[in-house]
């Protein structure tokens, strides 16, 4: 069965958007996230600080008792962070300031050598590294290349996707990727705009090691409480 990761960011924004107060805490959401059962927990700290704050992440590092995940982008100030903070695992993504989240996967064909600079890095620091990107086969082979173990695959464009036509081809090219990624020995997460209607289409991929699902737990947990959005997921999971 595959795991779930969940994303805690908008517990942050939703705290972030009265600017002075400290309420709704993303590290007390995490804790609860846990008791309810998902596998892990997810941040990403981006430059401008928009929703996970250093704080959050490194007294998130001191409190998660499954897995701290970080997302990132590859820089240097990011890659000393994470030096410094030891998640257990980084995720590095693509990232801009205009963006309202993570639109798409890192472009290897362009930043090779600088990712790899960066794996690197953090490997060689006991880190391990995934790689945020597209479900495109040129994309994993250059993951592939860059001794990396581990993908994200995006699932956004499928997710997002407006007619049946369009979305029937983004979650084929999705299963190519996994199963090309699985066949080079790595492992493979699956992350972006994922739902509760859409998770269902995953049934019978066994070759996904774990989901990343942050917003539309969030979104529940506000009708439902944390626990019960939490437990709804796994339960849509473990059916896969």
């Amino acid at each position: 069965m595959a795991g779930l990761a969940v994303n805690v960011d908008h517990v942050a924004t939703l705290r972030n958007a009265r600017g002075d107060v400290s309420y709704p805490d993303p590290v007390a959401a995490a804790v609860m996230v846990e008791l309810a059962g998902a596998d892990g927990i997810v941040v990403h700290l981006r430059e401008d600080r928009r929703h996970i704050h250093d704080r959050d992440l490194r007294i998130l590092r001191k409190v998660v008792q499954t897995k701290l995940i970080l997302e990132m982008a590859s820089t240097d100030e990011m890659v000393g962070i994470a030096l410094e903070v030891k998640p257990d695992l980084v995720t590095l993504v693509p990232e801009r300031r205009e963006e309202l989240t993570t639109e798409g996967g890192l472009d290897l064909i362009v930043h090779k050598n600088a990712i790899a600079e960066t794996v690197g890095a953090l490997q060689r620091s006991g880190i391990p590294v995934s790689i945020f990107i597209d479900p495109d086969p040129d994309q994993i082979k250059l993951a592939h290349q860059i001794d990396t173990t581990m993908i994200e695959i995006h699932t956004g464009t499928f997710c997002e996707a407006k007619t049946h036509n369009k979305r029937n081809q983004a979650f084929s090219n999705i299963v190519d990727a996994v199963k090309l990624a699985h066949k080079l020995r790595m492992g493979v997460n699956a992350g972006h705009g994922l739902c509760y209607n859409t998770i269902k289409f995953f049934k019978g991929i066994r070759e996904i090691d774990e989901f990343s699902i942050g917003h539309s737990i969030v979104s529940r947990a506000v009708l439902v409480g944390i626990e019960r959005a939490v437990k709804e997921m796994l339960a849509l999971i473990k059916d896969l």
